[in-house]
């Protein structure tokens, strides 16, 4: 019969054992749930949304095996210069990204793909990005943070703005640095700000001015082919006169006839 003071060692032992399991199964438990690859790190929130923070990480691209269950991404403060088409594919959870402070200098058509039903937030500040491409937010609804960058205004952005669906007062953060034409006067203002400003009106009367050439140049054409039909013609009717003077004359040809029936 087994001593009371075995019994206890035995079962203390078998504790001690669960319950370095527990500890161990908690830590890789809260490992696999607090760090992600590329150095990133995970968290969950009460309500279950998953939050990916890779900031300040010198990242160069975007990594490529986030959680497709992540609500919230932050890459800021990283070196990315470009967001490639779905970057972000799978994430259809994806509440609020933010890419700012980086050194984005291009969208590419399709970077935020499939993110329309799900994104609320995107922040695109303090970047480089001088061109707006309208295909870059396709389906696009969120609101935007598209402050601090080098925005260049021209006729390509005035066209591109109405084909986007971001939330209007996101493309108050285009303060134009530059622009084309250059005297318009719109540097360091917001262009969604300035309703009364054209900058498509230099294209405008280069397209007039190309119109008009090219209608100088048919009518050129209609008016040398006409006059070269005339003088064509005029020549034909010439040779044509002269041959017909050539031809003997009918009241010739009577006066003769006249003759020698006198004659007989």
């Amino acid at each position: 019969m087994p001593q009371p003071t075995d019994w206890l060692l035995r079962h203390s032992v078998v504790m001690c054992l669960l319950l370095h399991s527990l500890v161990l199964m908690t830590f890789c438990f809260h490992h696999a749930a607090t760090t992600c690859s590329n150095r990133c790190y995970c968290s969950e929130s009460e309500t279950g949304g998953k939050t990916v923070r890779c900031s300040n990480l010198q990242l160069t691209e975007i990594p490529l095996d986030i959680p497709n269950d992540t609500q919230r991404i932050y890459l800021d403060f990283n070196l990315l210069t470009s967001v490639p088409t779905n970057a972000f594919g799978g994430l259809s959870h994806l509440v609020e990204l933010d890419i700012s402070h980086n050194e984005l200098t291009q969208l590419e058509p399709g970077a935020f793909r499939g993110l329309g039903p799900s994104l609320q937030f995107l922040d695109l500040s303090s970047n480089k990005l001088v061109n707006f491409n309208p295909e870059a937010f396709d389906g696009l609804r969120a609101y935007a943070n598209l402050t601090n960058n080098p925005w260049h205004c021209d006729c390509n952005l005035q066209m591109a703005m109405p084909r986007v669906d971001l939330e209007p007062v996101s493309l108050t953060g285009i303060v134009c640095q530059t622009s084309d034409p250059e005297e318009i006067g719109v540097e360091g203002h917001s262009f969604l700000l300035k309703p009364d400003i054209d900058l498509c009106v230099v294209m405008k009367k280069t397209t007039d001015v190309a119109m008009l050439v090219v209608m100088f140049g048919w009518f050129t054409m209609v008016i040398s082919y006409l006059v070269y039909y005339v003088r064509a013609n005029q020549e034909d009717a010439r040779r044509h006169l002269e041959y017909l003077k050539s031809l003997p004359s009918r009241q010739g040809r009577s006066e003769e006839s006249s003759t020698i029936s006198t004659v007989v």
